[in-house]
């Protein structure tokens, strides 16, 4: 019964977010959010449900911290970021 140990879902959310520093792109960081969501939740309240309806707590959570670090930090339907210098000059 792993999945009722807080420290398990921080830890989670941690090797998440350490592989949305290696591959950026809203996807993982959404998942570590969502997993430390579930972390906290669990040290609040206890373990009080089961491992479907954490999971369920987990996909929606993340679903909803994708879309709003989407709207948040993307950009804005099709526009794309020019630069006019090279860094190199």
């Amino acid at each position: 019964m792993l999945w009722t140990v807080w420290w398990i879902w921080l830890s989670a959310a941690i090797v998440l977010g350490l592989i949305e520093i290696l591959i950026p792109g809203f996807i993982f960081l959404g998942f570590a959010i969502g997993a430390l969501a579930v972390a906290l939740l669990i040290l609040n309240i206890g373990a009080l449900v089961g491992l479907p309806v954490l999971l369920l707590i987990f996909a929606l959570l993340s679903l909803a911290a994708w879309l709003i670090l989407r709207k948040v930090f993307a950009h804005p339907k099709g526009q794309v970021t020019y630069f006019e210098d090279d860094i190199n000059e």
